[in-house]
């Protein structure tokens, strides 16, 4: 009777313990930009991957400069992020195995409703930077070496404003990180680069009544799904120059042996299905859509 109770106790430790790694064996990490967290797409997004696939996903939002290099140093299994030139570098030089495109939106350059610096109707985005420029109106830069602030950098260098390149450190959970960035030139007095996300930084600049620019979903998403909605109005849009494109990038296991390499191609199969591209493309907030997909 003893040795059948043991048998069964041990069978039951047997399970337990299996079934505790099987679980484990479907925790994925993911380094994402801040705007797929922020726009509060994963929210949805996530649920129904587990629901569908039993995949779980860990995630670290940052800047996608900032996930681009967790992948690199195979601190996590796959990569979500929004800067196709540095995503295809990153694949090129065999730190990833395929970029996956997944979605698209836009980027939009917010301000009061004051407007000083003239933009609002303008559908160039380096025409609307020269503007702000010009007047020397305050601009709250993200300054964190994500897609967004890359994006940024492009559109001065576009605008015909006389840049300068400056060095700077941003630390982030403990983590120091120094970057170089392209800036107007002269620009202290009106121009702000504070080394945040997001969220952080339209609330910035809502705060002053500056101008900043978003990815159209996380704009969304505190203009209209918040509480205490921000004031910042949208005033330039539009145009190739402000397009947004995110891929998914599993890590390749070549590079880092110790990823989950099938499992991360799995959740980028699925991202890019039927199903994944449904729950991406039915995301509304009041009734406007944050992001389309592009694998549908």
């Amino acid at each position: 009777m003893k040795l059948c109770k043991l048998f069964f106790i041990t069978l039951a430790a047997i399970s337990l313990s299996t079934g505790l790694a099987t679980a484990e064996d479907k925790v994925l990490k993911m380094s994402t930009t801040t705007s797929t967290q922020a726009s509060g797409l994963l929210d949805v997004l996530l649920p129904a991957l587990e629901k569908d696939t039993g995949i779980q996903i860990k995630v670290i939002a940052k800047g996608t400069g900032a996930a681009i290099r967790d992948g690199m140093d195979g601190n996590v299994d796959v990569i979500f992020v929004h800067d196709t030139a540095r995503e295809e570098k990153f694949v090129a030089e065999g730190y990833g195995t395929k970029r996956y495109a997944v979605m698209h939106n836009d980027f939009v350059i917010v301000g009061p409703a004051a407007d000083t610096a003239g933009i609002k109707g303008l559908h160039d985005g380096p025409a609307a930077m020269k503007k702000i420029a010009a007047a020397k109106a305050t601009f709250i830069s993200r300054g964190d070496d994500s897609g967004t602030h890359s994006k940024e950098q492009k559109l001065w260098k576009a605008s015909g404003v006389e840049t300068q390149t400056t060095d700077f450190t941003i630390t982030k959970k403990g983590k120091t990180v120094t970057i170089s960035a392209l800036r107007p030139a002269d620009s202290a007095e009106w121009y702000l680069s504070i080394g945040q996300g997001m969220g952080k930084t339209l609330t910035m600049a809502d705060e002053k009544q500056a101008y900043t620019m978003a990815d159209r979903g996380t704009y969304i998403k505190y203009k209209y799904g918040r509480d205490i909605p921000i004031e910042l109005e949208v005033l330039c849009e539009g145009g190739d120059d402000l397009a947004n494109p995110y891929g998914v990038i599993p890590v390749n296991p070549e590079k880092h042996s110790h990823v989950k390499a099938d499992l991360a191609k799995e959740f980028a199969e699925w991202i890019t299905s039927e199903k994944g591209q449904t729950v991406i493309n039915n995301y509304k907030l009041h009734g406007q859509q944050l992001f389309y997909p592009d694998a549908m």
